[in-house]
């Protein structure tokens, strides 16, 4: 049994500078497409509000000939500065997300801590906390390190009333005994 850790975090309206593949669904589609040069690009990116994310982007925000998956970095709404060459800036507005962290893993296992969080997240049912899954804002995915778990935020919007956190347990195959 693996447990994961749920909770409702708000973002205020904000902008991405981001670099677009061609069609990538996923990370390593995506370097395949762009580099994986793009990350470090981010990382040191000195506007940042936070670190950099990849970004499954919803219809509205996917041009033609683009791809689902990005990686960007979020800055404030009122940034109007340099953006990296090859690299655009899109304006996101204020949502709410479920954040998603699963335990610690060693950094070799990322691939299983990564299929176990998004294991829990797709069986996880947000009606009973009150939200539905928003598909006008992107799904974000932070980098996976062993040491801080797997973390991957899914858009919601509010229905009714419950809980904004809860915890999961789920079965990850391994006998735990």
């Amino acid at each position: 049994m693996q447990t994961v850790f749920v909770m409702k975090i708000s973002k205020p309206r904000r902008k991405v500078i981001l670099k677009r593949g061609t069609c990538a669904k996923d990370y390593f589609e995506y370097c395949k497409e762009v580099g994986c040069e793009v990350w470090e690009v981010l990382k040191n990116f000195p506007h940042g509000i936070f670190e950099p994310v990849c970004l499954w982007l919803p219809e509205k925000h996917v041009l033609s000939g683009t791809s689902v998956y990005v990686q960007g970095v979020e800055v404030s709404i009122d940034y109007c500065g340099e953006v990296p060459e090859g690299f655009e800036m899109i304006e996101l507005p204020a949502a709410d997300y479920l954040l998603f962290v699963g335990p610690p893993f060693p950094d070799e296992d990322y691939a299983e801590a990564i299929g176990n969080l998004r294991k829990a997240a797709e069986e996880f049912d947000p009606k009973r906390l009150g939200w539905e899954w928003d598909g006008e804002n992107p799904k974000m995915q932070l980098e996976p390190l062993g040491k801080r778990g797997y973390i991957e935020l899914w858009p919601v919007k509010r229905i009714g009333k419950g809980e904004a956190y809860g915890i999961l347990s789920v079965d990850d195959g391994k006998d735990n005994c």
